[in-house]
């Protein structure tokens, strides 16, 4: 088992490992030494059912359930730490899985909780060749690299976090619109945090659509607010993952932002999605 160090700022691809079969400590340690490393590791030509893909993801943390979707169903009751990520229907129109087959714009996952879950594990079943590519961006580096002028202004500030929206924009049930940014439902976390394994200073952006700076004018927080999301998803800050079939990818939810391009309607692409349950309430 080796890493394989992608020539961006972040990712790696992990060689010479069955995830269907059982790990050992010194696996799990080797692994989670490349997770702090390189943020987002993939491994290659897996063959995994659903009950090995939930034995793999615990090896990292408690499992968390699926955040709600904008349908208030199970996609699959049997299993209810998976989510299904999917733009298929079944026979009777419904779909079997969350987010379609839109673009999902930059963020990171449920950060709108009091306690996000701290990594996502995705496995593809079927995807659409060379479309569909998700991406990801290094929150480390980017805060490594955002001008001093902006550190200043974002110091010890808090940001809201919707929780009205997924990450396609479409609003979750039982929520309504809100226009005002100040107003937006959802925790409350600082925008500058630290990575508790690597001690390094980081940006905790969430989603851009909907989030507002304590304390600020709106048209304050809101042009701070694209200043830095411009900075943050700038292309050297980024890597991309181009999905095969038996792809397994898991990035650390809190530590990078990733995004979903649009794909073909006609095609269909069935991913399976486990998270880990975040350890403790996010703090500078």
């Amino acid at each position: 088992m080796k890493l394989l160090k992608s020539t961006a700022s972040l990712g790696g691809e992990i060689l010479g490992i069955d995830l269907s079969q059982k790990l050992n400590q010194e696996q799990i340690k080797f692994l989670n030494q490349c997770w702090d490393e390189r943020l987002v590791l993939v491994f290659k030509k897996q063959d995994l059912d659903d009950n090995k893909l939930i034995n793999f993801s615990k090896n990292f943390g408690e499992l968390d359930p699926p955040g709600p979707n904008p349908y208030g169903i199970k996609f699959l009751p049997e299993f209810p730490e998976i989510n299904v990520i999917s733009n298929v229907k079944n026979k009777e129109g419904t779909p079997i899985g969350n987010l379609g087959d839109g673009e999902a714009v930059w963020h990171a996952d449920m950060t709108y909780q009091e306690i996000p879950p701290k990594a996502g594990i995705l496995y593809a079943l079927e995807v659409p060749e060379n479309q569909g590519n998700t991406h990801f961006a290094n929150m480390t580096l980017a805060y490594d690299e955002l001008p001093y002028r902006l550190k200043e202004k974002i110091d010890g500030k808090i940001l809201i976090h919707d929780s009205a929206h997924n990450s396609a924009g479409m609003l979750r049930k039982a929520y309504s619109e809100v226009n005002n940014p100040s107003e937006t439902p959802g925790a409350r976390h600082p925008i500058i945090i630290t990575d508790k394994n690597t001690k390094k200073k980081l940006l905790f952006l969430g989603r851009r659509p909907h989030a507002y700076i304590i304390g600020m004018e709106i048209d304050e927080s809101e042009n701070l607010l694209d200043q830095i999301w411009k900075h943050a998803t700038q292309e050297k800050f980024t890597w991309t993952q181009k999905w095969k079939k038996g792809d397994l990818l898991m990035w650390k939810n809190l530590n990078v932002l990733h995004k979903r391009d649009a794909f073909d309607p006609n095609t269909r692409r069935i991913m399976h999605r486990t998270q880990l349950k975040g350890e403790m309430k996010i703090s500078a």
